[in-house]
């Protein structure tokens, strides 16, 4: 073929399609239908049932609403299992928007901090592009929500609730990137007119302090002390056996500080999130398994931790989440969640037939998908069981989501294990579920990716 599309070519198409019986009738079925009818695999709805054999009590389910923080709502999710362990609670919600707070004052001084890491470098570079083109987002990573946490504590939810902005983030997000490019414009042609560096520093608090007063203004001051306050009502009896005293009181109430948000989160939760680390399978050439990773530029807490993963092969990643699942605990976990995702919240590879429906061949192994921009992490969320076969091996995976309970099954999703080897990305593990081999590798000095690589992606899908 010619480099250009002439006529000629456009004829030859035309005469091809024309006398192709299969693609007229796709055609009529696509246009009064449209593709995702067409090519709807209908046993998906028999296959992807929701019963399973493995199954965590986690809660009620959460909404982010018009937010990108579902990284924060899995993990919190995670967190509060403990809660109502420790409590004897059915459900329990931690404060989101306190995480949040805190997560965008921390973004926002590492990103000026970034900024003041590359004064030299060129303005219409590939890097200060990037770093420009998304100061900062509702998206994050498991690491990133460590670092608060440890630095920070929680809250419960009634301690800090939603705001208009907090739930609905796009016009706070634009203020504070405008903010933060001005700020970034500012110490760039302060250092060309060779400002001192005590004077740059000082541009940037100032700076620092009007993000800290547009987060008060839209989601509110975050408490230094908190006062916790709780019902725990009686276990349900058996109806046959009658009540020895009717009228005697039913629940038990509780109270404790005030104290810090890190005190609550040491007495109340008390894991080790540094005992927690994140698994990805990222099957690329540039990135062989049983090596560690971290992303340049990456992260939000300046002091904390570096986000870090061990690229293992995914049938690692599934028994370390089974392993963790049979102990009682959660998973977190980060995928790309819109891909073959049904109305019913199934994320099944084989959920639509795209060549029966069109006629080409769309078959894309994960490698491929995320070295050619087809796929990367976009969404987190939680596994709370799973369906064994006979054998021990996975066949579905039951997931809590925070899109609320309007969405998916009331609230809850349905993974296939095919999908999960090709879009599913990370699983965040405690390390006593995992052999001294892959603790070994753990340590290992992680390989420095490019800021851009698909695995620096947030998980901040709405």
């Amino acid at each position: 073929m010619e480099q250009a599309l002439s006529y000629d070519t456009i004829s030859t198409f035309a005469q091809r399609f024309e006398s192709d019986p299969a693609s007229k009738m796709r055609m009529n079925a696509v246009v009064k239908s449209g593709i995702a009818a067409v090519a709807a695999n209908w046993e998906s709805k028999r296959r992807m049932r929701y019963d399973f054999s493995l199954e965590v009590e986690t809660g009620k389910i959460t909404n982010q609403e018009s937010s990108g923080r579902c990284w924060m709502f899995a993990a919190l999710n995670m967190l509060r299992v403990e809660i109502m362990k420790k409590c004897g609670l059915e459900t329990f919600e931690l404060s989101q928007n306190y995480i949040m707070f805190w997560d965008k004052l921390e973004k926002a001084n590492h990103f000026l901090e970034n900024i003041l890491e590359t004064l030299d470098e060129p303005l219409n570079g590939r890097l200060l592009h990037f770093l420009l083109r998304e100061p900062m987002s509702d998206g994050g990573q498991w690491d990133m929500f460590a670092n608060l946490v440890k630095k920070y504590g929680v809250v419960p939810k009634a301690w800090m609730p939603e705001t208009f902005q907090s739930s609905a983030t796009h016009k706070m997000n634009h203020m504070l990137i405008l903010k933060l490019r001005i700020q970034a414009a500012a110490l760039r042609e302060a250092y060309e007119a060779g400002r001192p560096a005590e004077a740059l520093r000082a541009l940037k608090e100032d700076a620092l302090y009007e993000i800290y007063q547009i987060l008060c203004e839209s989601l509110g001051v975050p408490p230094s002390e908190i006062i916790f306050e709780y019902r725990v009502e009686p276990k349900k009896k058996d109806e046959k056996q009658p009540e020895v005293n009717p009228g005697a009181v039913k629940s038990k109430f509780f109270r404790d500080g005030p104290i810090t948000p890190r005190e609550f989160y040491e007495k109340y939760i008390g894991l080790n999130l540094d005992e927690y680390i994140g698994l990805i399978n990222a099957p690329t050439r540039d990135k062989p398994y049983n090596r560690t990773f971290t992303v340049q530029y990456l992260g939000n807490v300046r002091e904390g931790a570096i986000v870090k993963y061990l690229n293992v092969e995914s049938e690692a990643m599934k028994k370390a989440a089974i392993d963790q699942l049979q102990d009682g605990l959660p998973v977190w976990f980060g995928c790309d969640v819109g891909q073959m995702l049904t109305e019913g919240g199934a994320m099944d590879f084989d959920a639509y037939d795209y060549t029966a429906a069109l006629g080409p061949d769309f078959t894309f192994d994960k490698a491929h998908r995320l070295d050619y921009g087809d796929s990367l992490m976009t969404h987190a969320m939680i596994f709370a069981g799973v369906n064994l076969d006979d054998q021990g091996r996975p066949l579905r995976w039951k997931v809590e989501n925070s899109w609320g309970d309007k969405k998916g099954s009331e609230g809850w999703y349905i993974m296939d294990d095919k999908w999960f080897d090709l879009f599913n990305y990370q699983v965040v593990i405690n390390k006593r579920y995992l052999d001294a081999e892959t603790l070994e590798n753990w340590r290992l000095e992680p390989i420095i990716l490019m800021p851009w690589d698909p695995m620096g992606s947030l998980a901040y899908m709405r």
